[in-house]
């Protein structure tokens, strides 16, 4: 029998990807129109529910579209259905098609938006521009009878913990004796009620991101032998897992700033790009970020990047970038954020067919160009 997916159930495995706590502040995320109850076969992935976008979802049967700009980022008073984009809303409401965004959280996501962009440039040895958000760390201890310690260690290293730098599974145990006496109620895995039981222990130690805390604790007590798991968290100072805004890599051979521009233009299917800088400069590292990046040019110096890949550039922005020594390759908005909703469909329908198998729902991204720049 083939699983019924909702909408809330897609909006799950969006928020794995791109949890909203990365969103920057005030930032318009998350469901926006629609009902997470509602059952699923088809799923758009666009850049925005733009009227076009909208009437041939509607014509295609879809019943939800993820999108990465907000359909609705400022507050609307008025829905005056002469308007085009007041009758975009009204179709998505007279279809039931639910809208779900996830913007600078999508921006700030390992193999987000900006991952993409500088994949598809080739950049090597990627690093965040910016970072925007830490996970707090904690210290998890676990006693456990060392008939189990292999079990339980490896069970919370698969849900996440131990993970520092590079190295995963990271953990630290010492053994010793444990004591316990069973009441009359329980039903211990070891002992007998009403006698002192003496085991070999070990205490196992290892580093848990918050966020994954109660997934790792729960992969605890599955692999734990105990009826009841004597455990510890404590606080720790050191700081967690960096996520952020942006990246900055190498390329993996120098170029002309003028060649470069070339090679953006290109590998974004654009037909004509500016840049603001010597044509002749050597560029080795970038910084990338996709939307409006003109805010980032201190990080990207900062960061050693010789030139930024943005868009929305204006005029002094540009000058005052390269007069203090970064040149701005820019390019369209759409053009550099268009690429991840491919990617992001491809990766949401292998997350779904992990959890769900053949269900029968189809992600795909949105076939229609939403950029409303055109060049003659």
């Amino acid at each position: 029998m083939t699983r019924t997916v909702t909408v809330g159930d897609i909006i799950r495995l969006m928020e794995d990807i791109a949890p909203p706590k990365w969103a920057l502040a005030n930032d318009k995320i998350g469901l926006q129109i629609g009902n997470v109850d509602k059952p699923v076969s088809r799923v758009w992935v666009a850049l925005e529910a733009s009227p076009d976008v909208v009437e041939q979802a509607v014509s295609a049967g879809v019943q939800l579209i993820i999108t990465h700009h907000a359909l609705l980022f400022r507050p609307i008073s008025v829905l005056d259905t002469r308007q085009r984009r007041s009758r975009a809303i009204q179709h998505l409401l007279a279809a039931d098609i639910a809208v779900y965004s996830a913007h600078t959280n999508l921006d700030v996501a390992p193999g987000g938006v900006n991952d993409v962009i500088a994949e598809r440039i080739g950049l090597k040895d990627t690093e965040i521009l910016d970072v925007t958000y830490r996970d707090a760390l904690r210290k998890l201890a676990v006693y456990v009878p060392t008939t189990h310690l292999e079990a339980v260690r490896r069970a919370i290293g698969e849900a996440g913990a131990g993970a520092i730098g590079n190295y995963s599974h990271c953990t630290f145990s010492s053994t010793g004796i444990g004591t316990f006496l069973p009441g009359d109620s329980t039903t211990p895995f070891i002992g007998a009620h009403g006698v002192l039981e003496r085991v070999e222990e070990a205490r196992l130690e290892t580093i848990v991101p918050e966020s994954l805390l109660p997934q790792v604790l729960a992969a605890m007590r599955d692999a734990h032998s105990y009826e009841e798991v004597a455990y510890d968290v404590y606080r720790v100072d050191q700081p967690g897992p960096a996520y952020g805004i942006g990246r900055v890599g190498n390329l993996p051979k120098g170029m002309a700033l003028s060649a470069f521009a070339e090679h953006i233009r290109d590998a974004f299917g654009m037909r004509h790009i500016r840049y603001a800088g010597d044509g002749d400069l050597l560029v080795e590292r970038v910084a990338v970020l996709g939307g409006s990046g003109s805010r980032w040019v201190e990080k990207s110096l900062a960061k050693g990047a010789q030139v930024l890949v943005t868009a929305d550039v204006g005029h002094h922005e540009a000058g005052d970038a390269w007069q203090d020594g970064l040149a701005i390759v820019d390019a369209t908005h759409a053009a550099l954020e268009q690429p991840v909703c491919a990617v992001l469909a491809d990766r949401l329908q292998r997350m779904l067919h992990s959890v769900a198998g053949d269900c029968g729902v189809d992600i795909a991204a949105a076939p229609i160009d939403v950029d409303p720049f055109h060049w003659t």
